[in-house]
């Protein structure tokens, strides 16, 4: 046979692998998984549902769910899903998302062990503390309470992990992630790590500016020597001040639209007469216009249905449009919040 007429041969066989390969996407999973299993620190399930791993506790199941323990492993899960082509989404503590009843396509990366740890130094007149992107942000505040650091207190309540909270820029009671961040650390879609000075960030309301397709890996914030004490008591001062204000009791994902120039979100759904509307069993909290709660068995369907109508009811009588906070994940239908 002919060099060319054994390449036109090879070329074929191979077409029709890939051909047979798509037809039995049974195939192709198992081989995907036997790829998976076999990068260390790795943990792969399949087809799993999401609802508890979200603080809205609605979401159908991801097609490949994986806990990622080291940044090695990380860095040789995204090589392969760069050369997969396969899409992928993170997760953190699962607040400020919404996951779709109809699940989530391709992977979602779920950020454990070392990403979880934290530590703490002091050099000369500088302190700081190194966060794994996989730390609540809860968790830190009071880490740095019981070692007599402030800096940190406003975050106090922010129910997320600190990687999303640093590309989401997440800020309360006067003060956001961008005014204690030193150092960004992380990967790109391809596995290759990167850094970034503070000097190098530029952040807006509730924005980061990351390139898409980032993976916040650690995060440097500064601290500063403080009485233990001292933190402690206004920790426990702004957690009184959150449970006031807002609801509990009831699965949230936190503030469901960004609030508009000058104004605030929660107000103007108030205004629209809205508190307390519920669709399915998904409800605007009676407690604030800028929460949507689930009063038990919600599905992802009556939380986004409740957002478009806030958003509509807004717009007709304000002029506002609402834009959200929560980040919609997963196979939805063709009319969803944008």
């Amino acid at each position: 046979m002919p060099p060319g007429a054994v390449q036109d041969f090879n070329a074929a066989a191979h077409r029709k692998a890939l051909l047979m390969l798509a037809m039995n996407p049974k195939s192709h999973e198992a081989s995907l998984v036997q790829e998976l299993q076999a990068i260390s620190e790795l943990r792969v399930r399949v087809s799993e549902p999401l609802a508890r791993y979200t603080s809205m506790k609605v979401g159908g199941p991801a097609d490949y769910f994986i806990d990622v323990e080291s940044e090695p492993a990380l860095a040789q899960l995204l090589r392969l899903l760069s050369l997969r082509a396969m899409p992928f989404h993170l997760l953190g503590n699962g607040s400020n998302v919404l996951i779709s009843d109809l699940g989530v396509e391709g992977v979602l990366i779920h950020l454990v062990g070392a990403f979880k740890n934290a530590e703490w130094h002091e050099q000369g007149n500088e302190s700081w503390v190194e966060a794994g992107a996989g730390q609540a942000v809860t968790q830190l505040v009071r880490q740095a309470a019981r070692r007599g650091y402030g800096g940190l207190e406003f975050a106090e309540g922010i129910p997320g992990s600190v990687g999303g909270a640093l590309v989401m820029n997440a800020g309360a009671y006067g003060s956001e992630f961008e005014k204690v961040v030193v150092a960004v650390y992380g990967m790109t879609r391809q596995g290759t790590p990167i850094q970034f000075d503070r000097e190098q960030m530029r952040f807006t309301y509730r924005d980061s500016h990351l390139a898409p397709g980032t993976v916040v890996t650690r995060v440097r914030l500064s601290v500063h020597r403080q009485e233990s004490s001292r933190v402690s008591i206004k920790v426990r001062e702004l957690v009184t001040k959150r449970k006031s204000s807002q609801p509990s009791g009831y699965p949230n994902s936190g503030s469901m639209f960004r609030n508009p120039p000058g104004d605030y979100a929660g107000r103007l759904v108030e205004a629209a007469g809205l508190k307390g509307k519920q669709i399915g069993r998904a409800q605007i909290s009676q407690k604030h216009g800028n929460f949507i709660v689930n009063l038990g068995g919600a599905s992802a369907e009556d939380v986004r249905r409740l957002m478009e109508l806030a958003r509509a009811e807004v717009q007709a009588k304000f002029g506002v449009i609402l834009n959200p906070e929560v980040k919609l994940i997963g196979r939805w239908p063709s009319v969803r919040v944008e």
